[in-house]
């Protein structure tokens, strides 16, 4: 019998984590449910139902129960107390003169059971912040606290706020649930500026935007001749300047004409043609090293032969 799998996401714009609910026939999506992590118990809402699922190697880890009532106010009243957590962790770290430490935001389980403490730090070397968990060990004696460090683009997930291209929310706020890995080449690809300014999100790191036309860029690419080729167009010999791979056409300086702008299907490369044109105009023995000229002749006076003798 094949279990059934739910998938369940703990935070607003977060990964969805797979479960397995076998034991609770009832589970349907929109429900929130408890389920043990490594982060201890959590509650979590019910995304999807996996239809089929690929078993982990570990194994899927159980679904607790649905959620109650009680549950939800439980974690509304902890969730409230996150901010005071932060700005106290923000306090005892100025106090301790840690500079290159900041407190992101502060966690609580959905049972207030746990405490975490997502931090950044400007070094790379590893803080030390024994002194701060202890510390705030004794605030908040009911929860165990954890120091969680986070990378830059988690930092800007964390805080939010409006994108460098204008947009009122920044993507990973608003629907990435994971960071895809960028580099330089996909925005040499696209043709960008590669100026700091114009690659560079608030998070100090290249745009996670850059990922998302990267393919369809590189594949039109390979479709279209590179600059500085020369192709014929309808309009004559010319050198390409540049392409237009989302909309395929290519724009080419025509000699006594200037620029135009072609489609893909109206140019072809001039080095092909001139190489068949070449081909065409050279001698038979040229063409074939001279062997197959010969095997053709050989074969005709063959079938001459054949017929003279049927005749």
């Amino acid at each position: 019998m094949q279990p059934l799998i739910v998938g369940i996401r703990f935070a607003e714009v977060g990964k969805i984590y797979h479960f397995d609910a076998s034991a609770l026939s009832e589970i349907k999506v929109g429900n929130f449910a408890i389920v043990e992590t490594s982060r201890g118990k959590q509650l979590g809402e019910v995304v999807q139902i996996v239809k089929e699922p690929a078993a982990p190697p570990e194994g899927w880890k159980a679904v607790e129960r649905i959620a109650t009532p009680r549950d939800l106010v439980l974690r509304r009243m902890w969730a409230q107390k996150e901010l005071e957590a932060m700005i106290a962790g923000r306090e005892r770290a100025a106090q301790l003169k840690l500079k290159s430490v900041k407190i992101v935001a502060a966690e609580f389980s959905f049972d207030g059971a746990r405490l975490a403490l997502m931090f950044s730090t400007e070094k790379e070397d590893k803080a030390d912040l024994k002194s701060l968990r202890h510390d705030m060990q004794k605030q908040y004696p009911q929860s165990q606290v954890e120091m969680r460090q986070i990378g830059p683009r988690d930092v800007a997930k964390f805080l939010g706020g409006m994108g460098a291209c204008g947009l009122e929310t920044r993507c990973c706020s608003k629907f990435l649930t994971e960071f895809s890995p960028v580099s330089i080449k996909m925005a040499k690809e696209q043709g960008i500026s590669l100026t700091p300014e114009e690659i560079t999100g608030m998070c100090g790191r290249l745009r996670c935007c850059l990922v998302y036309e990267y393919e369809q860029y590189a594949a039109a690419r390979k479709e279209l001749p590179k600059r500085n080729k020369r192709v014929v167009t309808p309009m004559g010999e010319g050198k390409v300047l540049d392409c237009n791979p989302l909309r395929m056409t290519i724009r080419v300086e025509l000699p006594d004409v200037g620029w135009r702008e072609f489609g893909r299907d109206e140019v072809e490369p001039w080095d092909e043609l001139e190489a068949l044109r070449r081909k065409a105009e050279a001698p038979c023995s040229e063409q074939a090293g001279g062997g197959d000229c010969g095997k053709g002749a050989a074969a005709e006076k063959k079938d001459g032969e054949k017929t003279a003798r049927k005749g």
